[in-house]
């Protein structure tokens, strides 16, 4: 029995809600972002990127989430609608940087239900009162208060049911401080539930009041709303606005409140939009300032337009929409109070913008609720470029992949993942490497070979750097920092000798080691220490306040600076072995000097010694090494949130064989335990002390260099993207305010790390349409023996997208728009002959304004050859119009031996529901050595090819509800062989042996056996479940591993009976039929692994990530995450973690209040594999708890944190 250990390893980066607030201080500018099953806390920093500050799973689904404050409140609370059942009011701990849960409430069932509330989430603007409602029936009010002791509290929950009643959306109204009205679109079926043929129903704007006097909630009053009304727009009231609501209908906006008259206004369209089409709105966000407030909102075309209301007191007399800007669908819009609007985007990057202005160019068009037709007012408009708005950042996201594959494509010798994600014209190729993300911000060459670099503030507490100091063979190099880098000559450093040492002391003098002797520059003077008799330095190390220097001899010299600025010798002490290098620890806060220093010597130790006044250069531990130390560094890496006893000063070691030692030093004893080693690569591992977001963090520099910093509450350490590095130093300048200056080779190199946290770092390529599949092709011509193979793998990328135009069709329209002219009056025309030829000429990018939408049966396709090393097209086949490419497969038939066909299947106008084509082929092509597509020819079929595969010199198709075999023919393929009794259709297919593994659609696994005597297909064994599948993997002879769209994950297992046998007909009757098939009796598939992921698996795939790694199943996800289930090794290894998965699931309630065990087990138990996520939330629990647990594990907390770390390693 499989027992896998499932651990996500790239969160998702889809965001599904964002809100914007103060959460952790009065004026913090905040985002939390809810990533379906994560919270996420989002910061602009101060230059405008954004950071990540926390992201926590909820073991749960997000539904809805919602910020409030209470009245005279500075922080904003979160309140979260998830399918727990409960109610959840979150707020942010910046102390221990988690989210803490201040109520949970349980008022109904668990899961995703129709009359169960968590769909539906409004808040009263004033912070009294939270409405939580279902698609159906119930809606609960829940008063929000303050004790006396400030502590928020929530009241029980009052019913403000309606049976019979559906509803479409529902908002809190800012009605002042009078009693708290909620707004809901609603529409009642009871008339046509009791009778048929009774008139149909129409949209009603409902208002509930929460009356605080008599605590109950009464329906207000209800008015009748057009049948398109979709979305509500709550109005500032009180005394910032009129109060009311706008309702978002087909085409137009329609201002509401009781007692007013309706004002309506149309909505201007683009001016390729039928005129019968309707716009719908699919986010919008409010921005009020002190004495005005308008609204942005967004149209299903990506279009923002700025709505705003001319009212007086509390009458409004007129609404404008004015045409702002075109950025990509958003999930969710957050207006910023610094200027920025926040997008979360439905797919593709999500983006950070600036406001460059609000939208006051009389230009724009506009349209006014006083338009003589009312809501049926037509005002077009051509998209433009940005003019409101600038793009500010980007934060990358994968979201959707919709396949992805692992492969050494370039040749790297480690695995590639090679993702297809986005949709339209957001499509991209992304190939993912293990590492962060490195921008190089400088390389400049330097005159000869150096060895080392360092970096020097003026003062201690300067912001940026002042020198680079470059250490060469017999010179060192002073660089000053400005705006460029130059070279100084009068620093005061000694540059007719090469450097060890550059340090800033704590009095912000200089100490510079050298060869032979110490300079330590004061601002008045210069100080020189000669080294004694013949003895030369050879290395050296300090803090701001303390330098040790080891003489050639194994001589060790400790110096301390005095309060009359000299550096005094404190002690000496011979070591009796040559010193290889050694470590100063930092001086620890609000103390005078630090404790220990470390030194590794030729014996093949690291020892640490003391440096107090009582007895310098005593030894208080020693630990033995297999090869001698390279270097060593011993550092304080605090995590936020941390106790202040923990320990956390940590010796790292890097050892001349690769291999990176960490170990815990106690603060008091100075004592060595917890060691962790990890391999990092063939070259000699050099150690160098950096700062990553303001914190100590760690470069170990091998064959590639690594960054070993904390981030989030964990220790990361994580190879960088980079090529081999020397040396290193942090490096902070305007430019560049974190980031390391490094030598390679001879140059010397500014480099930054932004995207941290991350575990893979993405190269993208863009695409024209929605990438469906893809495969890899071997080469035309197979390399003879002994050749090597240069040339990368080329991928062959199938691309299709419903509702769209091919490129001939767009430049034709394109064109056609060009020339349409949209006047306004005869004063403006005058003006336009001016600026006709500024502003049309330009070419707008598809990824800001989008594309045509065509109408069903439309399709744009094409079908693209890929270079993975340069990410380039080699060669690009669009189809014919209307014509969709839907599944390929690269197949060596027997009639052509050694030649590889790529076999794509095509259709026409297919219309998606029902599935139908009135017309499709499968296309036979061949290529050669450049990668150009020949079409040899093309076969018709009668239903819609999904799925193709090479089976012993033919060809396996899936065609509608059957299967066939096909062979090459001269004019098309011949048909050789068709099962018909297929449920669905089959999605996907592999063949191993002579075992034909397939899934269907709707129907879960079946594997074919194809009897050669009769030439005949039959079922040896099915799935008794039903299942809807997405992707699927044969992992060996009689296991499949598959995933459904439902989010679950499983592993079933031909039964012993059905592994060799014969099968199909059992009658005895010799019939053709596939008897047993079809009357229920094959055997079924045994499951042994099942497990709810939460997140729709796209692709999976049994692979390595790293070389000589683990064998693990990859899979990647809808929403943008990659994760792995990885097989556990021993018994003893299930056993631990089986048992610290249940420890952790009592001592840690998931966030949302959902039940962890419930969550994995959501449509079928749980069976065979331990939730790694779970396991690794033992990180973050309070010191008594990881004692507390760890005592029942017979462990240390420090033994399980290095097993959780081990697993994560292992993988990677």
């Amino acid at each position: 029995m499989p027992k896998l250990y499932h651990l996500t390893l790239q969160r998702s980066s889809a965001i599904t809600h964002a809100i914007y607030g103060n959460f952790s201080a009065p004026k913090a500018q905040e985002i939390v972002a809810s990533r379906y099953k994560t919270l996420e806390l989002l910061r602009p920093d101060d230059s405008g990127k954004v950071q990540s500050i926390l992201s926590q799973e909820v073991f749960g689904v997000v539904r809805a989430i919602h910020p409030f404050r209470l009245t005279g409140a500075s922080r904003d609370y979160i309140v979260v609608a998830s399918d727990s059942g409960r109610i959840v009011i979150l707020e942010y701990d910046g102390a221990k940087n988690s989210f803490e849960k201040v109520h949970v409430e349980t008022f109904g069932k668990t899961g995703c239900r129709r009359i169960v509330p968590g769909q539906y989430l409004s808040v009263d603007p004033k912070g009294r009162a939270v409405m939580i409602g279902a698609i159906e029936k119930q809606k609960f009010v829940y008063i929000l208060n303050r004790d006396s002791a400030a502590r928020l509290t929530i009241s029980s929950p009052l019913e403000a049911h309606k049976s019979h009643t559906l509803v479409y959306a529902m908002i809190g109204m800012d009605v002042g401080f009078e009693n708290p009205l909620f707004a809901t679109i609603e529409l009642s079926y009871e008339e046509v539930d009791k009778d048929p043929h009774a008139e149909p129903p129409s949209k009603m704007l409902t208002l509930y009041e929460m009356d605080l006097g008599l605590n109950h909630v009464t329906r207000k009053f209800a008015d009748a709303v057009d049948h398109s009304a979709h979305a509500l727009i709550a109005v500032p009231g009180g005394v910032d606005g009129p109060s009311g609501v706008l309702v978002c209908c087909e085409n137009c906006l329609v201002y509401k409140k009781q007692g007013h008259p309706d004002v309506v206004c149309a909505i201007p369209r683009r001016l390729e939009m039928a005129q019968e089409k309707g716009l719908l709105i699919v986010a919008h966000a409010t921005h009020k300032l002190k004495d005005f407030f308008f609204f942005l909102i967004q149209s299903e075309y990506g279009d923002l337009y700025k709505v705003t209301l001319t009212h007086d007191e509390d009458l409004v007399s007129e609404v404008q929409v004015k045409y702002f800007d075109t950025i990509p669908l958003a999930n969710s819009l957050c207006v910023l109070k610094t200027g920025f609007l926040f997008a979360a985007a439905e797919f593709g990057n999500h983006a950070l913008y600036q406001f460059q202005g609000i939208g006051t160019d009389e230009e724009d068009p506009m349209c006014t609720s006083s338009h003589p037709h009312g809501a049926q007012a037509l005002v077009a408009f051509k998209p433009r470029a940005l003019k409101n708005l600038m793009l500010y950042d980007e934060l990358p996201s994968l979201s959707p992949i919709v396949d992805m594959k692992v492969l050494d494509a370039t040749g790297e010798g480690k695995p590639q993942l090679y993702a297809m994600c986005g949709r339209g014209p957001q499509s991209s190729l992304r190939v993912l490497r293990h590492g962060l993300a490195v921008t190089e911000m400088a390389v400049s060459e330097l005159p000869g070979k150096p060895n080392a670099v360092w970096t020097v503030k003026a003062t201690m507490d300067s912001e940026f750097d002042r020198y680079i100091v470059v250490s060469f063979v017999d010179v060192t190099l002073v660089l000053s920092i400005g705006d460029t880098v130059e070279e100084v000559l009068d620093s005061g450093f000694l540059a007719t000798a090469p450097s060890l040492l550059i340090q800033l002391m704590a009095d912000d003098s200089y100490v510079q080691v050298h060869p032979t002797g110490i300079r330590h520059l004061l601002p008045r003077r210069t100080n020189e220490w000669r080294v004694p008799g013949q003895k030369r330095i050879v290395t050296a190390a300090a803090n701001e306040r303390q330098v040790v220097i080891a003489l050639s001899g194994g001589e060790i010299l400790y110096f301390e600076i005095d309060e009359s600025h000299t550096l005094n010798e404190v002690a000496k002490r011979d070591m009796n072995y040559e010193v290889l290098c050694l470590a100063v620890q930092p001086v620890p806060e609000n103390r005078q000097r630090a404790s220990f220093m470390a030194v590794g010597g030729v014996d093949n130790t690291i020892r640490i010694l003391s440096l107090e006044r009582e007895r310098p250069l005593k030894q208080l531990s020693a630990q033995a090494l297999q090869s001698p130390a390279e270097s060593v560094c011993l550092m304080e890496m605090k995590n936020l949130g941390q106790a202040e006893d923990v320990h956390s000063l940590f010796l790292s070691i890097g050892l001349s064989s690769g291999i990176l030692i960490r170990s815990v030093v106690d603060f008091v004893t100075g004592t060595l335990s917890d060691q962790r080693s990890r391999f990092l690569g063939a070259k000699a591992v050099r150690l160098h002390k950096v700062a990553v977001q303001g914190l100590p963090a760690m470069l170990a520099l091998s064959t590639k260099p690594w960054l070993s910093y904390n981030f989030q509450g964990k220790n990361h350490c994580t190879p960088m993207s980079y090529e081999q590095l020397e040396f290193a130093s942090s490096f902070a300048s305007e430019q560049c305010p974190e980031g390391f200056v490094a030598i390679s080779g001879n140059t010397l190199r500014i480099l930054s790390c932004e995207r941290l946290g991350e575990l893979f770092n993405q190269t993208t390529m863009p695409l024209s349409y929605t990438p469906r599949r893809f495969v890899p092709l071997p080469p035309a011509v197979l390399p003879s023996a002994g050749q090597a193979v240069a040339d990368p793998i080329m991928l062959a990328v199938l691309e299709a997208d419903h509702n769209a135009y091919n490129e001939e069709t767009k430049r034709e329209i394109r064109a056609a728009l060009k020339k349409i002219r949209l006047t306004r009056t005869a004063d403006d025309e005058l003006d336009d002959v001016k600026n006709e030829d500024d502003n049309e000429d330009e070419e707008l990018p598809e990824t800001q304004v989008g594309t045509f939408k065509a109408g069903e049966g439309k399709w744009g396709s094409c079908v693209r050859i890929v270079n993975p090393a340069t990410l380039s097209p080699v060669f690009k086949l669009d189809l014919d119009i209307d014509e969709a490419a839907l599944c390929l497969t690269v197949c060596y038939f027997s009639q052509l031996a050694n030649q590889p066909c790529l076999v794509v299947g095509t259709v026409y106008n297919m219309t998606l529901y029902p599935r139908h084509a009135p017309k499709a082929t499968i296309k036979t092509y061949m290529y050669d050595e450049r990668y150009h597509l020949q079409l040899i020819h093309s076969t018709p079929l009668d239903d819609v090819p999904l799925c193709l595969f090479p089976f012993e010199g033919r060809l396996l198709a899936s065609v509608g509800k059957s299967l066939r075999i096909y062979e090459l023919g001269k004019r098309k393929l011949l048909r050789k062989c068709e099962y018909k009794n297929i449920p669905e259709g089959i999605m996907w297919m592999h063949v191993k042996n002579d075992k034909i593994y397939a899934a269907d659609l709707r129907e879960s696994f079946h594997i074919f056996k194809y009897r050669r005597s009769d030439n005949q297909l039959f079922v040896m064994a099915d799935d008794s479940v039903p299942r809807w599948i997405t992707c699927a993997t044969v992992l060996d002879n009689v296991t499949m591993a598959g995933a459904d769209k439902f989010d679950n994950f499983f592993i079933a297992r031909v039964p012993e009976e059905a592994r060799d046998d014969e099968g199909g007909d059992l009658t005895g009757l010799r019939l053709k039929a596939d008897t047993a098939y079809l009357t229920g009796a094959t055997p079924k598939l045994e499951h042994v692994v099942q497990f709810h992921v939460g997140d729709t698996i796209t692709a999976l795939e049994k692979t390595t990530l790293a070389q000589g790694g683990s064998e693990l199943i990859c899979f990647s996800t809808l929403l943008g995450a990659i994760g792995a289930f990885y097989p556990f090794a021993s018994r003893e290894e299930v056993d631990f973690f089986a048992h610290l998965e249940m420890f952790v699931r009592s001592e840690k309630a998931p966030l949302c209040g959902r039940d962890h065990i419930a969550f994995r087990s959501y449509h079928f138990p749980v069976q065979n594999c331990v939730d790694g996520d779970l396991c690794e939330q033992f990180m973050t629990l309070g010191a008594e708890k990881q004692r507390l647990i760890a005592s029942e594990l017979d462990r240390t907390p420090a033994e399980i944190v290095k097993k959780l770390e081990d697993m994560r390693n292992r993988l990677l």
